[in-house]
């Protein structure tokens, strides 16, 4: 059964429409936790729009399961990272004008930057991930830069108008997998993902870990955190 990563974001992007204390994303987490979340995901942006560097702290000393940072390649960032020590950082793109992450991070392109960037990480004990698209070479790309994992980005069958579309999404999906199991990395998926969709990706063997954000807080809305997330582990579990 796959693991199930929580992205707290979204509750400190409600937090920051009011520019208040609350909701606080730190005690999400631990609302999370209860519910059975077998990792924290949380984005520290270069622009801080949503979470903070006091969030990442305390983050950083609460958390009990698996605590994964997800953050750009910029310079002073990986410095933060040095610094916290979660126990993963995944690697993603970030333009300031976008409302959530679009698309992989192009690692053929980038890797004399991402390269470094991996090795000052692993240096420090972290276990790096790169968010990127299911592409054959982008998941070579990652694995040739020493990367410990791939996060797929699952917004192509997310996004999918119509059956048609959908199973090709899931066969690039499928195909990624397998060229990263090859390699001898993990493989994790994410973005898009809900109740609605998960259960044909959650299907697909080779997947380690899901990490999702947006639905599972705004079920929480109406639920709450803790049964929100036990009903997606319960979805993904599903066979």
């Amino acid at each position: 059964m796959p693991r199930l990563g929580v992205n707290i974001d979204h509750v400190a992007t409600v937090r920051q429409a009011r520019r208040t204390y609350e909701p606080d994303p730190v005690w999400a987490a631990a609302e999370a936790q209860l519910g059975g979340a077998d990792g924290i995901t949380f984005h520290l942006r270069e622009d801080r729009r949503h979470i903070n560097d006091r969030d990442a702290r305390l983050l950083k000393e609460t958390v009990t399961c698996k605590l994964n940072m997800e953050m750009s390649i910029n310079r002073a960032i990986v410095a933060i990272a040095r610094q916290l020590e979660p126990d993963q950082c995944t690697l993603v793109p970030e333009r300031r004008e976008e409302l959530t992450t679009e698309g992989g991070l192009d690692v053929v392109r980038l890797a004399r930057r991402v390269r470094p960037v991996v090795e000052a990480l692993r240096g420090k004990g972290i276990e790096v991930s790169a968010f990127i698209e299911p592409i054959p070479d982008q998941v070579q790309a990652a694995a040739d830069a020493s990367c410990d994992a791939v996060e797929l980005w699952t917004g192509e069958y997310a996004h999918a108008k119509g059956p048609r579309a959908m199973r090709a999404a899931l066969k690039h999906l499928d195909t990624a997998i397998e060229v990263g199991h090859s390699r001898g990395i993990l493989v994790h998926g994410g973005h898009g993902l809900t109740y609605t969709n998960i259960k044909p990706v959650a299907a697909l063997m080779g997947f380690e870990e899901f990490n999702i954000g947006h639905s599972i807080i705004a079920r929480a809305v109406f639920v709450g955190l803790r049964k929100a997330v036990r009903e997606m582990k319960a979805l993904i579990g599903d066979d």
